[in-house]
């Protein structure tokens, strides 16, 4: 069965929801080094990680990981285009992103952070949802959503 992206989205989003939430103190930004690169079974490796396959289809592989009591999701995707496409996509549900080429892992923000350590790549952060409060504005990137 060949699994396209409009199937894959809605389990994804509602996957990185659950792993997702508002994140802590850690900010990652000491050692990073330079981004990872490779298949999700390397990528993992590299984060430490025994991943837990969700999906197996030819444009995304995506896993569970589990970084002590914290859990996250590790996707590769076939092309560039397809991962931005995906991430663009998420990022409407919130949540914390580490970004890589053809690879992502979202989670929380701390456990995000710290996959940066290992595995190099740009952290994004999601719409923020809700009424004002709990988080700072970061970067303002996300004036056009409104409610």
């Amino acid at each position: 069965m060949r699994l396209t992206r409009p199937m894959l989205a809605p389990a994804a989003l509602a996957a990185a929801l659950t792993l997702t939430g508002c994140g802590a103190d850690g900010d990652g930004e000491s050692a990073v080094p330079a981004t990872a690169t490779g298949s999700l079974e390397h990528l993992a490796a590299e984060a430490e990680c025994a991943p837990n396959m969700q999906t197996d289809a030819d444009t995304i592989r995506q896993a569970l990981c589990g970084k002590g009591g914290e859990k996250y999701v590790l996707a590769t995707f076939s092309t560039d285009r397809g991962q931005r496409e995906w991430i663009n996509t998420a990022k409407d549900y919130g949540g914390y992103y580490l970004v890589g080429r053809k690879w992502v892992a979202v989670g929380h923000e701390d456990v995000v952070a710290d996959l940066r350590g290992r595995l190099g790549g740009t952290l994004e952060q999601g719409v923020q949802h809700g009424g004002g409060g709990g988080h700072a504005a970061g970067q303002g990137e996300h004036a056009g959503h409104g409610g």
